[in-house]
């Protein structure tokens, strides 16, 4: 996985603490094994555009990003054993439950990926 974070387009950062998949394997288990995600912290699954939580114990509020970065749908509280998609998205990003109230994100807003120089 590739870590970073996510801003919007003037830099002011969103989520501080995003981890990227780079694997077939990291896209297909996302947050299965995973604890609850902290705020701030987020998976981000590319590409990507539909995402299931079949055997999570948890909610997560997801993300929906185009090609451009910008978001074309958000989902709030997406409940264990449900799907949520959308056709227009290549990335997800699955954040904790109710981490969307905290911050604007309508659709359309550009978003920037910034990785952690390690």
């Amino acid at each position: 996985m590739i870590h970073g974070y996510l801003s919007d387009i003037d830099d002011n950062c969103l989520f501080e603490q995003v981890s990227r998949t780079t694997r077939f394997l990291e896209r297909l288990c996302g947050l299965l094994f995973s604890p609850r995600l902290k705020k701030n912290e987020a998976l981000l699954i590319e590409p990507c555009s539909s995402v299931h939580t079949v055997g999570m114990r948890y909610a997560i509020d997801v993300v929906f990003i185009d090609k451009d970065w910008h978001v074309v749908k958000t989902t709030k509280s997406l409940k264990p054993w449900r799907i949520a998609a959308s056709s227009k998205a290549y990335r997800v990003l699955e954040l904790a439950s109710d981490d969307l109230e905290l911050i604007n994100l309508p659709s359309g807003q550009q978003l920037k990926w910034h990785s952690h120089v390690e």
